[in-house]
């Protein structure tokens, strides 16, 4: 039987985050105070809501989709500091454990396309209305009553995981953010989310440090230095992750859990999504990011993943839809692969929006196969044939009667 770890952090899947006992928190910033410490070689759990906040409901209708409020996410759980780190050391990160909340009611997830009016996706061009696909989450399996005859074994990891960054490193995100959308603020979806206080939950801060703190924080929705949003499918049971601590106690905070995702969670709300714990450890490599030229979070993968050795590989290569040419251009070309494997699944008997779920949250590999060779990148997708109960290779698969994912309306 696995060991049971001091739960660090609960939650109460009934109120929303500014509600919980424990208040975690939706920005990042350095002043945000832990929750609990920890000696370095400790071993804990923390519990996590999923990233809306519970505004996702088990339903069959993506209205709930189509309406998130985005100042909301990412509902994080922590800080966690640990004790005796400081800046320029090395907190070691492994995952034990982690999965969905035991009980009837607990055990699904789900998977958005968000409109492109609030946030869109990787294809938002292509599809720009919200649906959503709920998934029924069964040991280490997932099935949908939205995307028929598709079951496959998910790879469980932390969406979001990352330690607390400086002020220094704070203002410098703040700063490209901010410039990057100077260069085109009207731009829908955004090119990025500028710090915002409306609905910003900053832990146990109050009066004057939490407002100053709500209207400089960071943020949630991208990766960056210090790790964060980075939606690595195969950081799962079993991996571990180093991560540049930039304050004292280095402050770790996670969230954003999934059951499973493929390679770019491409619909933004790509992963199957879902509310969970996550058990840990930690130790502490004293002076590690000088020692180890580290500039971001190095993750090593876990020897778990699922036993597909079957793939349709779908390629893509850097020429837009006008057909004009682009110089070594990976954005395009991983789009075109995407866009190639969701026309192969219509002939499948998919519609478009199944696919693009599919792809999204299934464990699809996806790769940069060459970007040498000028002008073209080529990109390409692994999709795994063994997922599918009915015949998807060329020649042999037959057409089947089509079942919608939920729209909004």
């Amino acid at each position: 039987m696995a060991a049971r770890h001091e739960v660090l952090f609960k939650v109460d899947l009934s109120k929303p985050w500014n509600q919980q006992q424990a208040l975690g928190h939706n920005r990042w910033h350095p002043d945000i105070p832990p929750v609990a410490a920890v000696n370095p070689g400790t071993s804990f759990r923390m519990e996590c809501k999923d990233w809306t906040d519970g505004q996702i409901q088990n339903n069959d209708s993506a209205n709930d989709v189509r309406d998130v409020d985005l100042s909301i996410p990412h509902v994080l759980s922590g800080p966690i500091a640990v004790n005796g780190a400081e800046p320029g050391d090395v907190l070691v990160v492994d995952i034990l454990d982690m999965g969905p909340f035991p009980g009837p009611n607990t055990q699904w997830g789900y998977t958005g396309i968000f409109a492109k009016s609030n946030g869109g996706g990787f294809l938002t061009d292509r599809f720009p209305d919200a649906h959503k696909a709920i998934w029924d989450l069964e040991g280490v399996y997932a099935t949908s009553r939205h995307i028929p005859d598709v079951r496959f074994v998910g790879i469980p990891h932390p969406g979001l995981i990352g330690c607390a960054p400086s002020h220094d490193l704070l203002a410098r995100w703040n700063k490209r953010e901010r410039d990057l959308i100077a260069t085109n603020p009207n731009r829908v979806p955004p090119l990025a989310m500028a710090p915002l206080e409306h609905n910003a939950v900053m832990g146990s801060l109050q009066g004057s440090a939490y407002k100053q703190a709500a209207q400089e924080g960071a943020r949630t929705v991208p990766p960056r230095e210090h790790g964060g949003n980075c939606d690595i499918k195969n950081l799962t049971r079993g991996s571990r992750v180093y991560f540049p601590v930039y304050v004292k106690g280095a402050n770790l905070s996670v969230g954003d859990l999934h059951f499973s995702q493929g390679d770019g969670e491409i619909t933004f709300c790509g992963a199957i999504e879902m509310a969970g714990f996550i058990d840990m450890h930690v130790e502490l490599i004293k002076d590690g990011v000088n020692k180890y030229k580290m500039t971001s979070p190095i993750f090593k993968t876990s020897p778990l993943e699922p036993r597909y050795t079957n793939f349709l590989v779908f390629e893509g290569i850097s020429v837009d839809e006008q057909g004009k040419q682009h110089y070594l251009n990976a954005h395009i070309a991983y789009k075109n692969a995407c866009m190639n494997a969701i026309a192969y699944l219509q002939s499948c008997g998919y519609t478009a929006e199944q696919a693009y779920i599919i792809l999204g949250a299934a464990p699809v590999e996806g790769r940069v196969s060459g970007i040498v060779d000028i002008p073209n990148v080529c990109c390409s997708i692994y999709l795994p044939t063994e997922i599918f109960q009915r015949d998807v290779e060329p020649m042999r698969h037959s057409v089947s009667r089509q079942t919608q994912v939920a729209s909004s309306s």
